[in-house]
């Protein structure tokens, strides 16, 4: 198994795209075969062999198709069939990043994996997803280059309105300690104004990305720790949570499992491929 993460160096493609990743499961590699995917504030744009099925689920929606796709920004935890060997490599864009792409024809739907067709993107007739998948897998630092040569020319003709600038200004906000009741105090608008704009831009509520960051934060957080390390009551805490109740509702209704049988089954994408190193 084979993963990596990069952060693209292009200032203007920085603006939108947070990093790429690569993840490769080889012949032999065993492991939980349907992994589950948390919810993600974020999309990504996943690209893979054109054969490649993809298959994604939560309760008695299926999301199927083959080759390369979007995984928009998603509020639920999809299980992903992952039984065959795969080279993905993932584009991951900032939280509101495609509001200011689709003004060039790219429209996020939330919850949603819809395939694409590359050559028809920005890409241009002249990619070719099976060199660059080579390519992923032994030169990184050749893949980031040419996914940032890619998307640059692309990315710097995009004009933001003051709906995607709010929506950059309030992030960090969120990802901070700062209550959501207070945000609009710092950014010097008001509460209907920052909750607006961001739903505008994300689909999604100040409240529930704020929700996934801290599921994320959780999750990285537990993956250091063995089951016997685990001291519920102190993560509650840790975490801010009101008691262990409330923990124990959170995670049940974020990943579909309590606290103590998430942590013997261990089957979220980190459990099974890592957490990827960022470089």
């Amino acid at each position: 198994m084979k993963n990596w993460k990069l952060t693209p160096t292009d200032p203007k493609v920085a603006k939108y795209i947070d990093c790429y990743w690569f993840l490769e499961r080889e012949v032999g590699d065993t492991g939980n075969h349907r992994p589950k995917l948390n919810p993600d504030p974020a999309a990504h744009l996943i690209i893979v062999d054109a054969e490649l099925p993809y298959h994604y689920e939560h309760e008695l929606n299926i999301q199927t198709g083959f080759g390369s796709h979007w995984i928009f920004a998603h509020r639920n935890t999809f299980i992903m069939n992952h039984a065959q060997p795969f080279r993905m490599l993932g584009i991951k864009f900032k939280v509101g990043a495609l509001y200011s792409l689709a003004l060039s024809g790219t429209l996020p739907t939330l919850d949603k994996v819809d395939c694409i067709a590359l050559n028809q993107w920005v890409i241009g007739q002249s990619f070719l997803t099976q060199d660059l998948l080579t390519q992923a897998q032994s030169h990184q630092i050749h893949t980031r280059d040419l996914l940032n040569k890619t998307l640059s020319p692309w990315l710097s003709t995009i004009e933001d309105d003051r709906h995607s600038e709010l929506t950059r200004a309030i992030l960090p906000l969120l990802n901070s300690r700062v209550n959501i009741s207070e945000i609009g105090e710092r950014l010097h608008r008001s509460q209907r104004t920052i909750e607006r704009s961001f739903l505008k831009t994300t689909q999604l509520t100040l409240k529930q990305c704020k929700s996934m960051i801290r599921l994320e934060e959780i999750l990285n957080y537990l993956y250091k720790l063995d089951e016997k390390e685990i001291n519920w009551p102190d993560l509650a805490c840790k975490f801010q949570f009101s008691d262990q109740p409330h923990l124990i509702r959170y995670l049940k209704s974020a990943i579909g499992a309590t606290p103590s049988d998430y942590a013997a089954m261990r089957d979220l994408t980190i459990d099974v491929y890592g957490d990827f190193e960022l470089s």
